[in-house]
């Protein structure tokens, strides 16, 4: 079962999350085997990173509304993305447009010419019209220009730019498991304003407490990220931390796709172009991009989505 373990180390500024999705990510890829659509293995392995800290990131600021982690540029994959609701039901896909070399890392897929981005998208439930979403971008290169080879790094650079605050994440994913380790120094009280900001800001890199465990944290490899289970690792790098647990959590895969939501995309279209592609093709198909699920329409169906509900005869109430 998919958890989410959040931990406080006991009167220390320090906070930390561990997340392991098993029958959700495997969830993710079934559906794009059996929809004859499956990723290159590299690509698979980037994605269930990314799921792992859209997880994490979602239960660490605990917003009301949808975090989209996003990172595009140009390699061949154009864009990679994870979407995490507040209840953290998860989905993720790719573009992919060109081959993706064995064991190819973030450079190799995204960021071949120094293009490559990643955007933090927050877009709260409920929003007003004209409101917009908060979004924050950072490349995937350091400090010096250098460019970042997995998403953890990216995300800590993130982190650090954006919140101030200090953060190591340790992020791994296969065909069974993805998972990820996050430890974040705590943001001091009145953050919120300028005084408190400048004050965080002066905090960064200087937090004993947190330097030793991020230390630590960093002692965490990806086979034992993946093989391990969550008291096994907590036991194993922080035996002598006074540690405070919280109730897990339990992530799912879910995808918000539907067909009344495709059939109001093809309303959009217009009659005409559907009706042109139904009579090139015989029907439309369209495959959501997360899930692998295929919706189709034929002429009857086309028909439907133009008439007026009141408009259409009621259904048989006959049993076949």
């Amino acid at each position: 079962m998919s958890e989410l373990h959040k931990f406080l180390f006991d009167g220390l500024p320090v906070r930390g999350m561990l997340v392991r999705l098993t029958d959700s990510w495997q969830e993710v890829l079934r559906r794009r085997e059996t929809a004859s659509d499956e990723f290159p293995l590299p690509v698979r392995e980037l994605l269930g990173e990314m799921a792992a800290a859209g997880v994490l990131m979602q239960a660490n600021i605990n917003f009301n509304g949808a975090l989209v982690l996003q990172v595009f540029g140009d390699g061949p994959v154009k864009l990679a993305v994870a979407e995490v609701q507040p209840d953290l039901a998860f989905r993720v896909t790719a573009k992919v447009v060109g081959d993706v070399p064995e064991g190819a890392r973030l450079e190799a897929q995204v960021n071949v010419e120094g293009k490559g981005r990643c955007a933090i998208t927050l877009d709260p439930q409920g929003r007003l019209p004209g409101q917009a979403p908060y979004q924050g971008v950072v490349s995937l290169h350091g400090d010096q220009r250098e460019p970042l080879q997995n998403v953890s790094e990216v995300l800590e650079h993130y982190m650090l730019q954006s919140e101030q605050l200090d953060t190591k994440l340790i992020l791994a994913a296969n065909d069974s498991i993805a998972a990820g380790l996050l430890i974040q120094r705590l943001p001091m009280e009145g953050v919120g304003n300028l005084a408190g900001q400048r004050q965080n800001e002066d905090e960064i890199g200087l937090s004993e407490a947190y330097n030793r465990i991020s230390h630590l944290a960093a002692t965490l490899t990806s086979e034992e990220l993946l093989s391990l289970d969550a008291d096994t690792v907590l036991r194993r790098l922080f035996w002598e931390e006074p540690i405070v647990r919280y109730e897990p959590l339990q992530p799912r895969f879910a995808c918000t796709c539907s067909r009344e939501r495709v059939g109001s995309m093809l309303q959009s279209l217009g009659q005409d172009e559907v009706d042109g592609i139904i009579e090139e093709q015989g029907k439309v198909e369209i495959g959501c991009d997360f899930c692998g699920s295929k919706y189709h329409f034929d002429a009857v169906d086309a028909v439907e989505l133009f008439i007026p509900a009141r408009d259409q005869p009621p259904g048989s109430s006959s049993l076949n």
